[in-house]
């Protein structure tokens, strides 16, 4: 009777199978870690970059509404004080327009004065005399009503030539004379300032200038010192 004999293998043969295999499955072990690994650090710099430009784009919108909000304060201010400013200019040329005198010509010359005596007037000189070329510029030496104006000094008599009255506002009444020519008309409101007239040398006159008076009545005959007039009110003549 014949023995079988069964083969065994080597026992460094099986560890060196077994290593071979362990080393095989450890490799793709550290392959697919590596890997992973990989695509995490991918995806974690992504999403970085995506939070990163997301805070800077938050950063440059809610600077750029601050800077409009603060121009749009800054703006709203400065209108304000614009509004402020026109509002008082407006409200002192107003109060000056209505308060204010002015000369009734410019560029003149001062000449027969209020009281003088003289062979001109059968009494003393009613008001000052202001010498000008004929057609020289008019105005209200304040604001009024014009209550007469035209020829025959406007209802005064022929020495005065062409001639206006005007009543203010304080009871007081300023009259012009020797014009050339008479540019408003009786019931006509006139401001300080405004032209009413053009300077002459009609009626009882020696010479081109305007005769200018301060009364207080419409009439010949209440007359008082316009120069001194004119200067309590702050004009300089």
């Amino acid at each position: 009777m014949s023995l079988r004999v069964t083969p065994r293998f080597s026992r460094p043969t099986t560890l060196r199978t077994r290593a071979a295999v362990m080393a095989a499955g450890l490799g793709a072990s550290v392959a697919l870690g590596a890997g992973v690994a990989a695509a995490v650090d991918t995806t974690a710099a992504s999403n970085a970059s995506t939070v990163a430009s997301a805070v800077q784009a938050q950063a440059e919108a809610q600077a750029k509404a601050a800077k409009t909000a603060k121009a749009a304060k800054v703006a709203k201010a400065q209108a304000a004080a614009n509004a402020k400013k026109a509002t008082t200019a407006k409200k002192a040329a107003v109060t000056k327009k209505a308060a204010s005198w002015v000369d009734p010509v410019k560029g003149y010359t001062l000449t027969a004065s209020f009281a003088q005596n003289g062979g001109m007037w059968a009494h003393k000189h009613s008001g000052q005399d202001f010498a000008v070329p004929v057609g020289t510029n008019v105005v209200a030496a304040h604001g009024g009503t014009v209550v007469k104006a035209g020829p025959n000094g406007a209802g005064d008599g022929p020495a005065y030539g062409n001639a206006i009255v005007i009543k203010h506002g304080n009871g007081t009444y300023s009259q012009y004379a020797h014009l050339s020519r008479v540019d408003v008309r009786v019931g006509q409101v006139v401001a300080t300032g405004q032209h009413i007239a053009k300077s002459g040398n009609t009626g009882n006159s020696s010479g081109p200038h305007l005769h200018f008076e301060i009364r207080t009545t419409p009439n010949y005959g209440s007359a008082i010192d316009p120069v001194a007039f004119l200067r309590s009110k702050g004009v300089t003549v």
